[in-house]
């Protein structure tokens, strides 16, 4: 066991070897389990970024996997196993057949055209055999890569006849061409192919693919039926989420498990609904009466003498007013309001009009499709309390929307003071304010950037607060088209 030591510097510089300090280990500098783990996680990646997300592909694949690996592993086997032994067997038998004509032609070599071994090899044997003049052997082939009747019968002409051959197993489809040098000749084999190959093999893959199209036919009819159901809950749950309203082709069926969830969605959805129509008129009673108090205030300061004091009741009666439209509007949200077509067009026009009266500059520019389906007065509300803002807090507003298949996107950016990255999640809490600084008028509840994103939201996309190229802020609405 050797000791290892440590180095130390001394006062002067001197650098002086020590026995090694207490808890020092030597650290496990190899990169290969690193090196293994990174490996596994870019594999994992790449699967999963090309493995299909949809639920009916995966249930494909789960169905599919198994039965192509299954058949796989079975056609690899027959093919190394039982078709190469049937080869052998057939080789071996013709190129006994063949060991016998030699004999044949050794033991009787009277007769110089061999003509009765050439017809008992045509008649018993079914072999068409040739006895001509001793000649060389042709240059031997170049070998197919894949016919395994090419290696097995030369292997077992060397084995058994052991005298210099030449073979030719592709050249004509269904004859095997063999040519054996003797010593005072050479022998020419045409052997039909049948005999010698188990040709008759493809007739196990065809039956085995076929059968297998047809399972997998019945399981996508099966899993489509299965899957379809969930597809329609999905819809309808995203759908709600958007405030649309029930598909009218969603019924309740499927598995006894997505029975039961369509079961729970539809009481969910009844419940929310509920829930909704009774705040709406709480809400509306709530703004009635306070609305009904702060007529009669009004009512009264008509009949105030006119001065310093009745202006600033007025003012009062004013603010009071706006914030209880805030408070309200905010707690009541747009719920309530059908989906429909909004004219982004003529929405932005009017925002450039309203930009003309504060003395700001506006640029508006819209990539695709003008006409948007959303909740049109909430989605409105929405995008009036960014540029609202913008115009508050900056002299220049840049207002941009693209529109394509999947997504609408508006941006709107100002030259304003912007917002710290801290506090970009604070100012939507309802009533959060920021400082004096940021000039916020008297009459502000603090609401503004709540509504928005609530809408954002219940339309099923969101906003998001970033710095904006004309150095103050960005506000990016998104959701789904």
């Amino acid at each position: 066991m050797s000791t290892e030591t440590h180095e130390a510097r001394a006062p002067g510089g001197k650098l002086v070897l020590g026995p090694p300090l207490a808890g020092d280990e030597p650290a496990d500098r190899s990169p290969l389990p690193t090196l293994i783990r990174s490996g596994f996680r870019r594999i994992r990646r790449a699967i999963s970024r090309r493995t299909p997300k949809g639920l009916y592909a995966r249930s494909l694949i789960i169905i599919i996997a198994p039965m192509v690996l299954l058949q796989s592993v079975v056609a690899f086997v027959f093919m190394e196993r039982h078709w190469q032994t049937v080869t052998q067997r057939l080789s071996a038998a013709v190129v006994q057949d063949i060991a016998a004509v030699i004999d044949m032609i050794e033991t009787y070599p009277a007769d110089p055209t061999f003509s009765d071994v050439t017809r008992i090899a045509r008649d018993r044997l079914g072999l068409n055999v040739l006895v001509l003049p001793s000649e060389p052997l042709p240059a031997p082939a170049p070998k197919p890569f894949f016919n395994i009747l090419d290696g097995i019968l030369s292997e077992e002409i060397t084995q058994r006849i052991n005298r210099p051959f030449w073979i030719d197993t592709v050249g004509e489809s269904r004859i095997v061409e063999i040519r054996i040098q003797l010593p005072d000749h050479m022998l020419r084999i045409f052997a039909p192919r049948n005999s010698a190959y188990a040709s008759n093999s493809h007739i196990f893959l065809v039956w085995m693919v076929g059968t297998s199209l047809v399972l997998i036919l019945i399981a996508i009819l099966f899993l489509r039926n299965q899957i379809r159901p969930i597809q329609k809950l999905a819809q309808a749950a995203e759908g709600f989420g958007r405030g649309q309203p029930m598909p009218t082709d969603f019924r309740v069926r499927g598995a006894s498990e997505v029975r039961r969830a369509s079961l729970a969605f539809i009481q969910m959805r009844d419940r929310i609904e509920r829930q909704i129509e009774q705040r709406t008129q709480m809400l509306n009673g709530v703004s009635h009466d306070l609305r009904t108090v702060l007529t009669r205030f009004r009512l009264q300061l008509v009949l105030l003498e006119d001065g310093e004091d009745r202006r600033e009741l007025e003012h009062d009666v004013d603010e009071m007013g706006r914030m209880l439209e805030g408070y309200l509007a905010f707690a009541k949200g747009e719920g309530g309001e059908e989906v429909g077509e909004l004219d982004l067009e003529r929405l932005f026009l009017r925002f450039e009009s309203e930009a003309a009266l504060k003395n700001c500059t506006i640029e508006t520019e819209i990539a695709g499709d003008p006409l948007v389906t959303v909740r049109p007065d909430a989605f409105t509300r929405c995008l009036n309390n960014l540029v609202a803002n913008a115009m508050r807090h900056g002299q220049a507003v840049r207002l941009l929307a693209r529109h394509d298949d999947r997504w609408l996107s508006v941006s709107v950016e100002d030259d304003g003071p912007g917002i710290e990255a801290n506090q970009r999640e604070e100012v939507f809490k309802p009533f959060f304010r920021l400082d004096e600084a940021r000039n916020i008028d008297a009459g502000g509840t603090g609401l503004g950037l709540a509504i928005a994103r609530d809408i954002a939201r219940s339309h099923g996309g969101d906003i998001l607060l970033s710095e904006s190229a004309l150095g103050g802020l960005k506000a990016m609405v998104r959701v789904p088209a």
